[in-house]
């Protein structure tokens, strides 16, 4: 009995030896040497979104002050009891939110996102647990590049959702939809299954409408079957419990129904963004930082991408005198942030990473003020997804 229990004792200490061992390693990592070694962020450098990890789930929380959350990330069984998969922004990740820029506080708890990510730069250190979870397949990459909801994604993916059929009772329905480019051919699309409810809007023009609306006017049916005769929308998609034991289901939250109503969501989200930054300042790298006298200095920055063309248009020359914007008046001797000549270096060719410290010359500004004139080129991936043109 002795022996067995000292057997039993040696074979845990060596399993928990193991396993501690397995857990120091790094994620996904084999040999440098073999090709599909995993991909991580070099620090200086803006990484290519091709080599991101993609995937999607429920917003459950969000600290917006430190650009951190969690998802309830999306699986084929019931992903819904998964635990929590926290991720942090990059320093650089952008957030759209109906197809314009945004912040995480922006977004609703609940909302379905799409994530593009990386594994942590610092293969030592992560700003976020990132020890896997033996019984659901969790994703290691959870330092973002890109946070964006559905309607984001259709926009930037030349994509939409069709309408074939609703099912209605008591309130409650069952659409029939399919996921399709806008213009390409493509084969045909797999039909998935959404419910709504009272609580979806609808936006149409500049009307919001509830169910009601649409069963009164005869749009859509009070009880049973309709035909919807592939409707091109865009759906904004959160989850909640299914009445048939469904848990993988997404519930419709929003349908914008035609190009006005979602230019109009655009234009909304633009401003609320827009009035964000300009009260807490553009985001950047400092490449460089060059002191003078009497507390002044020159500093070299490059501004990331994925925001409105008019706030790169304030860091041009005469930008800021347009605007008639203070910073501080009288705060640490800043009184007016005068914008120098500059001319942009420009964006590099497609594909290539750019080191923010090698992008040229930046504009003058005072020491102690947080912005500069004369934006520089975020990232390739930028230039191809949100980052403003002729912005130099």
């Amino acid at each position: 009995m002795m022996f067995l229990v000292r057997c039993s004792l040696f074979l845990a200490i060596c399993l928990l030896g193991a396993h501690a061992f397995g857990a120091n390693e790094e994620p996904r990592t084999k040999n440098p040497e073999q090709s599909d070694a995993p991909f991580r962020p070099e620090n200086g450098k803006f990484p290519p979104l091709e080599k991101a990890a993609s995937y999607r789930g429920e917003l459950v929380f969000v600290d917006h002050a430190t650009r951190r959350g969690s998802l309830r990330v999306e699986f084929k069984s019931e992903f819904f009891r998964s635990p929590p998969t926290p991720f942090a922004l990059l320093p650089y990740g952008m957030v759209r939110y109906h197809g314009a820029p945004a912040d995480l506080r922006d977004i609703p708890l609940g909302t379905v996102l799409n994530i593009r990510a990386f594994l942590p730069p610092d293969s030592k250190n992560s700003s976020v647990v990132t020890s896997p979870n033996h019984w659901y397949p969790l994703p290691l990459e959870n330092h973002a590049m890109l946070i964006e909801d559905e309607p984001s994604l259709c926009l930037r993916e030349g994509k939409t959702w069709k309408l074939k059929e609703v099912d209605m009772k008591n309130d409650q329905g069952l659409v029939i939809a399919t996921y399709e480019s806008k213009e390409a051919a493509e084969a045909k699309a797999p039909e998935q299954k959404l419910t709504l409810d009272a609580t979806t809007r609808f936006w149409r023009g500049r009307e919001s409408l509830k169910l009601a609306d649409l069963i009164a006017e005869g749009t859509w049916p009070a009880s049973g079957k309709k035909s919807l005769g592939g409707q091109s929308v865009l759906l904004g998609l959160n989850w909640k419990p299914c009445p048939d034991g469904i848990f993988v289901r997404y519930h419709i939250s929003d349908v914008w129904l035609d190009d006005k109503a979602t230019q109009r969501a655009i234009q909304d989200q633009t401003e609320v963004h827009k009035a964000l930054i300009r009260s807490r300042w553009m985001p950047a790298f400092v490449d460089n930082v060059e002191y003078g006298k009497f507390g002044r200095a020159t500093v070299t920055v490059t501004l990331f991408g994925g925001m409105d063309p008019s706030l790169y248009a304030d860091f041009k020359k005469g930008g800021l005198e347009a605007h008639q914007r203070l910073l501080w008046p009288g705060a640490y001797g800043v009184q007016r942030l005068h914008p120098g000549s500059h001319q942009g270096a420009g964006s590099g060719p497609t594909g290539e990473q750019r080191n923010p410290s090698r992008n040229g010359n930046g504009s003058h500004h005072r020491r102690h003020s947080s912005r500069t004139s004369g934006p520089h080129s975020r990232s390739s991936m930028a230039e191809r997804l949100y980052s403003p043109r002729g912005v130099h």
